[in-house]
């Protein structure tokens, strides 16, 4: 009986040693784990798996970021609330500090890399000459783009006038041809009031109908089908942007923006948008909202200033959701209005306030392209406002809507000579351009 007993308690000590030593080994082991760095929160680093985002103490004296590529060695098991120790990092490949500024979840993140490596063969003035979007000049339009470096043109009525489709099609093909980098080919294509292609009879049989006519013909599905025909005959005719749909709410037939607009409240107008931006991701055209942060009840800033005096609540509640509806519909383009909208920054046109732009990057987290209005229109090409192109660079847009392009070049051009816009500054702008090219596949 005493031997049972004396060979069972040496089984027992047996087995529990194996099982310590089992353990201890396990603890011993040293594991490895790749990801990426997606957070860092003090002295604690999230590592970013493709199934998992795992927390690790952050070794001293390590220059970490997030979106860092990195390999870590461990001991144990990982645990997803409670931070593991590091027995060893490895840097595989440090963030982009541009990708990080154009945001890591942006809408064009996946033309980043091919971008930079395009932007990386750009001279300084290559690089000006693609913020500019250019009105086609009356002569010298091949010239213009091969001088200036343009980033794209503006077509209005007077450039489909009288043209065949082949003729339009043979015209923007040649502006192709001359860029060394493909062309933004921007129009207004609003319908109604604003058609500068179904104009000309020669494109289509008629003007393509404003956004209310054609609710009060056949709803949101007439929207949609509207939709699908602009672009697909925009495409045909090798136009790549639409400088629509108008977001702007109004309700008011004595408004300006009244007849552009889809006429609607602030939800019908959210719908509205919703159907455009949507149904226009399935064509090679990106359409741009405009104009942001909203017309309401202003005057026509073609011709001079316009100061809207609501209060932002009333902007927040009633203008603000169809851009925000825009934004997660995928809208790839904002266009800013030169109206003053006081009650965000008295002293300036929207178009030319950082404060309006560093209100829809941060609080509306738009990561696509931000461009201005027009900025040879009367509000803002004025004697009250002093290089005009500069400051609307230096407010946040990426692309400057222009008709005196050689003195937008210019102006930019000595700016950055001058030191008062950093070549920084440009490459980032210019990474977006590039980035957004790259995803219409230009």
């Amino acid at each position: 009986m005493k031997k049972i007993v004396f060979l069972l308690f040496i089984f027992l000590l047996l087995g529990g040693l194996a099982v310590f030593f089992l353990f201890s080994k396990k603890e011993e082991e040293i594991f490895t784990i790749q990801g990426t760095i997606s957070s860092i929160e003090e002295s604690i680093i999230f590592l970013k798996t493709e199934t998992n985002s795992y927390p690790f103490l952050k070794p001293e004296n390590t220059d970490l970021q997030v979106e860092d590529e990195i390999q870590i060695e461990y001991q144990g098991t990982l645990d997803l609330k409670k931070p593991k120790e590091v027995v060893s990092l490895t840097v595989i490949k440090k963030a982009n500090p541009l990708f990080l500024a154009l945001g890591t979840d942006g809408i064009f993140k996946n033309s980043y890399e091919k971008a930079y490596q395009m932007l990386q063969t750009l001279s300084l003035e290559e690089k000006i000459g693609q913020l500019l979007l250019a009105r086609v000049p009356e002569t010298q339009k091949i010239e213009a783009i091969q001088t200036y470096h343009l980033g794209g043109y503006v077509l209005f009525a007077n450039d489909f006038k009288g043209k065949t489709k082949e003729e339009v099609i043979t015209m923007t093909n040649s502006f192709q041809e001359a860029s060394k980098i493909p062309l933004l080919l921007a129009t207004d294509e609003e319908g109604g009031t604003v058609v500068r292609v179904s104009s000309n009879k020669n494109l289509r049989s008629s003007p393509f109908s404003s956004p209310q006519k054609l609710y009060q013909e056949g709803g949101f599905e007439k929207i949609k089908e509207d939709t699908k025909e602009k672009s697909q005959l925009l495409a045909s005719l090798g136009i790549n942007v639409n400088l629509a749909p108008v977001a702007d709410v109004s309700l008011n037939p004595t408004d300006y923006m009244y007849k552009r607009s889809f006429g609607g409240d602030t939800k019908q107008t959210q719908t509205y948008i919703e159907t455009v931006i949507t149904e226009s991701k399935n064509y090679p055209v990106s359409y741009t909202l405009k104009h942001f942060p909203g017309y309401g009840n202003n005057q026509d800033t073609h011709t001079g200033s316009s100061v809207d005096s609501r209060t932002y609540e009333q902007i927040k509640e009633n203008d603000l959701p169809p851009f925000e509806t825009g934004i997660s519909s995928g809208a790839e383009a904002i266009l800013v209005s030169h109206n003053i909208v006081s009650s965000m920054d008295a002293e300036n046109p929207a178009s030319l306030s950082s404060k309006i732009h560093d209100f829809l990057r941060q609080e509306m987290k738009f990561t696509g392209i931000v461009m201005t209005d027009n900025l040879d229109m009367g509000a803002v090409n004025n004697s009250n406002y002093q290089k005009i192109y500069e400051k609307a660079f230096l407010a946040g847009n990426d692309l400057l809507i222009v008709t005196d392009y050689q003195k937008a070049y210019e102006e930019l051009l000595n700016a950055v000579n001058q030191g008062t816009i950093t070549e920084d500054q440009i490459n980032l702008a210019v990474l977006r351009i590039l980035s957004w090219k790259y995803e219409k596949n230009l």
